[in-house]
This record gives C-alpha cells, sequence and structure tokens, in this order.
C-alpha cells in the first residue's frame, strides 16, 4: 500500500462516527454516516471525514455542529458544504433561508397549468 494509504489504516468506519459523536455531537456523527454510507467503499469517504475533524480543530465544535445540522437540513453532506457554511459563518443564522415563491405574477391573460390538461369529453 502507498504511504498515503497506510496513514488511514488505523481509521474504521465505527472509529470515525464515534469520534464525531463524541467530541462533536449527534449531527456531525449523522454527517459522517451519510459521507461514508454514500460511497461503494466507505475507505473511499475517509478523506473527508479526516477532513471534517481538522474542521474541527479550525472552529469550534459547537460551531461544526451547527454546521453540520444546516447541512442536514440541506441535504449536503459533505467536506466542501460544512467548510462553506463554516467560512461564511451561515452556522450562527438561526433561520434558514429558503428561496422565494416563483410562482410568477398573478394576471388574467397567464395560463395557468389546467389549460394544458386535455379535455375530458374527448376521452370519454
Amino acid at each position: 500500500m502507498p504511504k498515503s494509504h497506510q496513514a488511514h489504516l488505523e481509521w474504521t468506519p465505527s472509529r470515525l462516527i464515534h469520534w464525531a459523536e463524541s467530541a462533536v455531537g449527534q449531527a456531525t456523527a449523522q454527517v459522517v454516516r451519510t459521507i461514508l454510507e454514500s460511497k461503494p467503499h466507505p475507505e473511499m469517504g475517509y478523506r473527508a471525514c479526516l477532513g471534517i475533524m481538522s474542521l474541527g480543530k479550525t472552529y469550534t465544535h459547537p460551531r461544526l455542529e451547527a454546521a453540520s445540522q444546516r447541512a442536514l437540513q440541506l441535504q449536503a453532506c459533505s467536506y466542501q458544504s460544512l467548510k462553506s457554511i463554516l467560512k461564511r459563518g451561515l452556522d450562527r443564522q438561526t433561520t434558514l433561508a429558503l428561496e422565494p415563491d416563483r410562482s410568477g405574477p398573478k394576471h388574467e391573460n397567464i395560463r395557468g397549468p389546467h389549460y394544458y390538461d386535455p379535455p375530458t369529453t374527448l376521452l370519454q
């Protein structure tokens, strides 16, 4: 095995999940679990999980936990997503700003979805 891969031999999925759960919190453990389960082989997610561990050293554990909760809400469980949330300070926002309603303007000349439905009299 190459030396870069040998460093990961001491890590197991259960050890990574246990670290996240005991050191940071439930949401971070769920993010780590999601990353590991999303890969064909759990080893493919080790670098992302180790990156999350390093985010725990750069930022505080409560901030990492808040960022993990936000990532779970957005279904964006990845190292890059957590890093971006923390870098932009989005973990400190209490509400999740969703996109505004884009249903379009209300006007009498605008055809709605019912306009394109086939007539029911021809189908019978």
